[in-house]
């Protein structure tokens, strides 16, 4: 399961790594295996001599992700502070998957492209934002999307138009499956750097006064249904400060579970499931989760 002795690496490899270093809400198990690659060339050639039968999972900033506490087996390769690059392109944005998306804003307001506000309000890096199609306040990333840049488990890169890939709200199915994001273009209208600047300023500013940013959480714990807010039904089914071990629905957000100090996974997987099946029983709606799960139970 683990690397080839003989692979010539620039990167660092840590074996039975815990994720709760890794993940926004501090918790999870041992990975068999995490990989911080030191650039894209050290990436492929990890990624050519990784045995074909492991899986392999790509994290950015840990938000979005409860690892459960058995731990992942596999390798898991951490893209946050690896794949930085940030340029302009001609008239195209031009990001790696490893820049967070506050980076990303800040940086197209800077330049005076309109249109990338938004990911100022996103918890995490654009890799993870590519693959989730994240967005917040009306706004997704496929629709600043011109093309992107993915990777194989052969190490081989791929340029792909968007309009080979399907975005939804919340979801983007793969034209190939078992690749990952490397780097995207987007396109952004010509706009006022001031103007760019104040609406990302009054954002965060919307973002701090709304959601508990002072605990450890995962962002929205699930989709909001159509025609109306995950956070609302939730609150309206007197969830709202609901414990489970040292997971917390949050007072001031009712679709944010945070850590209050001592939760591990397993708190955190069974309160989504009784905020579901709760606001199923009162609300008569079936949330969807957005928090992706992986690995296994402790035993």
């Amino acid at each position: 399961m683990m690397m080839a002795a003989t692979q010539q690496r620039t990167g660092k490899l840590l074996l039975n790594e815990p994720m709760a270093r890794y993940t926004s809400w501090r918790v999870g198990g041992k990975a068999d295996q995490l990989y911080i690659p030191a650039d894209l060339e050290d990436l492929q050639e990890f990624l050519r001599n990784v045995d074909a039968n492991q899986a392999i999972y790509f994290v950015g900033l840990g938000s979005n992700l409860l690892v459960r506490d058995g731990g992942v087996r596999g390798t898991v390769i951490i893209m946050h502070n690896v794949l930085t690059g940030l340029k302009m392109d001609g008239d195209l944005v031009y990001a790696e998957a490893g820049v967070t998306c506050g980076k990303l804003a800040k940086f197209s307001a800077k330049e005076a492209k309109q249109g990338a506000e938004f990911f100022a309000g996103i918890p995490g890096t654009l890799g993870g934002a590519l693959a989730m199609n994240a967005g917040c306040y009306g706004t997704e990333t496929w629709n600043v999307v011109n093309s992107v840049t993915t990777i194989n488990r052969q190490g081989e890169l791929n340029k792909r138009s968007a309009a080979e890939f399907i975005a939804s709200y919340r979801h983007v199915d793969m034209p190939v499956a078992g690749e990952w994001f490397i780097a995207a273009w987007l396109t952004l209208r010509a706009g006022d750097a001031h103007e760019s600047a104040k609406k990302i300023k009054d954002l965060l500013a919307t973002r701090l006064a709304s959601q508990p940013l002072n605990l450890p959480s995962a962002g929205s714990t699930f989709r909001n249904p159509q025609g109306d807010y995950a956070a609302r039904l939730v609150e309206a089914s007197g969830l709202k400060g609901y414990i489970i071990g040292g997971a917390q629905v949050s007072e001031k957000h009712a679709n944010f579970i945070v850590n209050i100090g001592d939760a591990n996974a397993l708190d955190i997987e069974l309160l989504i499931k009784h905020m579901r099946e709760t606001v199923l029983e009162k609300q008569g709606v079936a949330l969807q989760q957005e928090v992706k799960v992986i690995g296994e139970y402790k035993v």
